[in-house]
């Protein structure tokens, strides 16, 4: 295995806990996770991690020239989008589309709703600039410029420090948005986001808001840049983007920090697949506050336009689906049904086990049935954070909630257990998670059935059997760093930069050649800016992509740039499968055309799993450790509760396991009611 020059850190800071993978110089990994708030304790969770793991007190300055990176996905803007707590934002538009955000395109998700509650508005106030131009490029009213900067001086009075900048037809035509930047940023704005650098593509309103959100989000981005960099001066951080590639800590942006923590996940799920022999995966990632879920078929899904958080956002993001069930979901009972989230218990004060003074929880759920053992969880809990879980008042509040359950459900009814009301929210739990897999899978024509589960996060694992059941899924893949995943990715993420130009033309030879220009144009700023942030000549791969449509729709295809055929064969063969019919009469058009270039990862690779080894098609082939896999590692018995039983079960520590031990599941009786409790058959796996 190779070495490097110093440490590497691979953060993740989710909402409940934040993870975090170290590469030593040596090359080995090691492990660690904290609470993402605990005021009485640190600051920062990502800095108390390294200092940790450094062995560096608190206080203490970081030894910088010990570490090589530092790679991190965080939630900080995420938070700050759906608290709406972002930076106060002036929102400068074309006169006479004051109100074009808020109206937008009048969509009712809820159609019969007769009250219809639009989100809150990113920007905090809006100036109408007098100037135009027009969809071919002429100038229908001149730029005003004393008016623009008038506007401009009174807003920055006003106290505002951050302005986005949006003007019709900006996107091909930017002579206006770019003056009134100038001035802008002369009159002394220190966020000043313009529309055709942020999202160089048509469609006015999507192009306008995520303007908005980078104007809004940069900041807030930029202080925990600054907060975590002062800590560690001079050495190289890395945050992750929402299309699922690295930028350099100065480069992130409001509008690709989206989804920084979840993309670390979907990357970690894909290679580690993918090296494990699976290419047809359903990624699960439940944490503390939410579940991901993610469709891989052998290359990363992106989606170039989407809404977050009630924002029309128009920038490349992996396509992940997103529901409120996490492990810190709280549990309600409203009289007569249980419900689970979507409001989260988050870090502080966390689920009842954590000694905060909490609710109940999905962890709690599975504290109290026995899945999870306070012994085997991390100690980290107590005034001084070095207390394991508490079930004592997880006992005593199912016990108070069964009792209120009993009152409201009158006295017919058999009372329920408390183990009894945990594995009903556990039930109602794990059906939101099946539901949200079925949206990026089955509604999109893949049969969920021929796909693995591949299963991480803090609180995967302790739900996967039953959601891989509800779905008809047969195979789950648990990777050895399954908890920390979405840190791990960070390190085996790669240094990517997306850029897209609109170019609204028909596809015909006689405009290729000027398309051609314009890709080399678009590949030649790429290159330049992955190179600057460290990505070495010979690793850098280029993927250039065209955005194709037929004429008179709005609805944009991806295919692989090159020869006119093979693009037409590519649109044709994705648009059949989309929408299962061709318009053959109509032209097609070139919307956009986009290139990414790729920094390619230098971490090392892991060892594929041993292809010899035995499998249960042949039971009767030797495996190359016949001595391992006959071992029996140390077990301590267990009981929890499943299907209203109990059962006892061997706790196996997972540095004790060789690669080819195997062991046999408990199997559940036709009834689904667990066999009386007995020693596990077989050799562990």
């Amino acid at each position: 295995m190779e070495t490097s020059p110093g440490w590497q850190f691979w953060i993740d800071r989710g909402g409940t806990f934040t993870d975090i993978v170290a590469k030593r110089p040596d090359g080995s990994i090691v492990t660690h996770k904290l609470l993402s708030e605990y005021p009485e304790q640190y600051r920062d969770a990502a800095v108390a991690g390294v200092r940790r793991l450094l062995g560096v007190e608190d206080g203490a300055p970081i030894p910088v020239e010990l570490i090589e990176a530092v790679k991190m996905g965080t939630t900080v803007a995420t938070n700050a989008l759906l608290e709406r707590k972002g930076e106060p934002t002036a929102l400068f538009i074309t006169k006479g589309f004051g109100d074009a955000l808020r109206i937008a395109y009048q969509n009712r998700p809820r159609i019969f709703d007769r009250e219809v509650r639009l989100p809150e508005l990113l920007y905090k106030k809006v100036v109408e600039v007098t100037e135009r131009i027009g969809a071919h490029g002429e100038v229908v009213t001149p730029l005003d410029e004393r008016s623009a900067q008038a506007d401009l001086e009174a807003v920055y009075a006003e106290g505002f420090r951050s302005v986005a900048i949006v003007f019709m037809h900006g996107y091909r035509f930017p002579e206006h948005e770019r003056r009134v930047a100038e001035m802008a940023i002369e009159t002394g704005f220190t966020q000043v986001s313009v529309s055709h650098q942020v999202s160089p593509l048509m469609k006015f309103v999507s192009r306008g808001d995520t303007t908005v959100v980078d104007a809004y989000l940069s900041p807030i981005l930029l202080r925990y840049v600054d907060q975590v960099a002062g800590e560690m001066p001079g050495s190289r951080l890395m945050f992750m983007q929402s299309n699922g590639g690295l930028a350099d800590a100065r480069r992130f942006q409001g509008k690709d920090s989206i989804l920084s923590g979840p993309a670390g996940g979907i990357v970690g799920m894909a290679r580690v697949s993918e090296m494990a022999g699976f290419t047809k995966v359903i990624g699960f990632d439940m944490g503390g506050t939410s579940t991901d879920v993610s469709h891989y078929a052998g290359e990363l899904e992106r989606e170039f336009e989407t809404q977050v958080a009630g924002v029309r956002m128009r920038a490349p993001m992996l396509s992940i689906h997103t529901i409120a069930a996490g492990g810190g979901s709280i549990l309600h009972f409203d009289g007569q049904r249980y419900r689970v989230g979507p409001d989260s218990a988050g870090a502080d004060p966390g689920p009842a086990c954590y000694r905060r003074g909490g609710p109940l929880t999905v962890t709690d759920c599975n504290v109290m049935l026995g899945k999870i053992q306070p012994e085997y969880f991390p100690k980290v809990f107590g005034p001084n954070g070095d207390q394991s879980l508490d079930v004592e008042v997880v006992r005593e509040k199912f016990a108070q909630l069964a009792a209120e359950i009993e009152a409201a459900t009158g006295k017919k009814q058999k009372p329920p257990t408390p183990e009894e009301v945990a594995e009903g929210f556990i039930r109602v739990a794990v059906a939101n998670m099946a539901n949200a897999i079925k949206r990026i899978s089955v509604q999109r024509g893949h049969d969920v059935t021929q796909y693995t589960l591949a299963c991480f996060g803090g609180a995967g694992g302790q739900h996967a059997c039953l959601v891989a059941d509800e779905l008809g899924m047969t195979s789950v893949y648990i990777h050895p760093f399954a908890g920390v995943l979405s840190a791990y990715g960070m390190g085996l993420a790669d240094v990517t930069v997306m850029r897209e130009k609109a170019v609204e033309t028909r596809m015909e030879e006689s405009t290729l050649h000027r398309i051609r220009a314009e890709m080399a144009a678009l590949t030649r700023a790429a290159t330049r800016e992955v190179l600057s942030q460290g990505a070495p000549p010979e690793r850098v791969e280029l993927r250039e992509r065209a955005h194709l449509r037929y004429e008179g729709t709005d609805t944009a295809l991806i295919t692989p740039f090159g020869k006119i055929a093979d693009m037409r064969r590519d649109f044709e063969a994705a648009y059949k499968r989309r929408f299962s019919f061709l318009m053959p009469s109509r032209e097609i058009i070139i919307e956009a055309i986009s290139v990414e270039a790729i920094g390619k990862s230098d971490a090392f690779a892991e060892t594929p799993p041993d292809k010899e080894a035995p499998d249960k098609e042949a039971p009767d082939k030797e495996a190359p450790d016949k001595e391992a896999k006959d071992a029996r590692p140390p077990a301590v018995a267990v009981e929890y509760v499943i299907m209203g039983g109990t059962r006892a079960a061997p706790v196996f520590l997972r540095e004790a396991l060789a690669s080819a031990n195997r062991s046999t599941a408990p199997r559940l009786s036709p009834r689904g009611t667990p066999p009386p409790s007995s020693s596990p058959a077989g050799a562990p796996r």
